[in-house]
């Protein structure tokens, strides 16, 4: 039986990429595999696809049909209630938009995220309130109890990802920070968060000076990439920028390396890390001093 819609999970990837290696290994095309064991070649391709949960019977099927060894087998058949299960971002489904159900398995993976927003704080380094006032403007169709719910999701992940030691790399022009955002209250609340983030070990901030000259990112819409340190789950590179709550979502290695390269060269040009604490005081004081 299919699992409830919530997304697929890193075990979930890491399994269905081992099954497709078998399968390649043993030579055999998704529509040779399928006609052996009777099944039309959607059912495999949703499978490998990990867009269907595991079934134990299917599995099985496929570890014969492959030839797997028995110790492969056993910690293959092993691994598949934990593969099944749902991710903790299950009962937050109704705060996400549709591409973020398959993007938080990479996230809950990620070893780096790093971040850009051309206009705004980016979104992992918001407070609950900045968030929702963001939302208010963007989804005014929303109504305060969906508002406080994305919000609250987003603390969540801002948890998962210290508790899982995710290094989080964030760049933003400094005209970013003086964008108003809901009152002051929240401004301040906002400008007090980033202050206290930039001191912590596994966050690196970094900003574009108002009169810099362009870089790689300039005028390129808010971006994230995740980089992931297990083989069997690609990096991924998210754009947003579209209609509201649409992104694009890449995991070839194409656009993943093309924006990489900026990222890199738009951190090269940036204010150096070790000031960023120097500037957002520098900001406070400007605004409220």
């Amino acid at each position: 039986m299919a699992r409830e819609r919530s997304g697929r999970t890193a075990r979930h990837l890491v399994l269905v990429a081992r099954l497709r290696r078998l399968r390649e290994g043993a030579g055999l095309s998704v529509p040779q595999a399928a006609t052996q064991l009777g099944w039309h070649p959607s059912t495999l391709r949703r499978l490998e696809q990990a867009q269907t949960s595991l079934d134990v019977g299917q599995v099985s099927d496929l570890l014969g049909l492959y030839g797997a060894g028995a110790a492969e087998t056993d910690d293959i058949m092993g691994r598949l209630n934990a593969a099944n299960m749902p991710g903790w971002w299950h009962p937050w489904r109704d705060a996400m938009a549709p591409w973020q159900m398959d993007l938080m398995s990479v996230e809950s993976a990620a070893g780096v995220v790093r971040t850009w927003h051309p206009a705004l704080v980016p979104l992992l380094l918001r407070t609950p309130a900045y968030a929702m006032a963001v939302d208010e403007v963007m989804f005014p169709e929303r109504d305060a109890a969906a508002r406080q719910r994305r919000a609250d999701f987003l603390v969540e992940r801002q948890k998962r990802l210290q508790e899982q030691q995710t290094r989080l790399w964030a760049v933003l022009p400094v005209t970013a920070l003086r964008c108003q955002v809901g009152d002051d209250e929240v401004m301040r609340e906002q400008f007090e968060m980033l202050q206290r983030t930039a001191e912590r070990g596994d966050v690196t901030m970094q900003l574009h000076p108002e009169y810099a000259p362009p870089h790689p990112l300039t005028g390129v819409p808010a971006l994230s990439l995740y980089r992931v340190e297990i083989r069997e789950i690609a990096d991924h590179v998210v754009r947003e920028g579209g209609l509201p709550g649409t992104a694009e979502v890449w995991d070839s290695p194409h656009p993943v390396q093309t924006y990489q390269g900026m990222l890199d060269v738009s951190c090269v040009m940036a204010i150096r890390p070790a000031r960023t604490r120097e500037v957002l005081q520098d900001e406070y004081d400007r605004k409220w001093a």
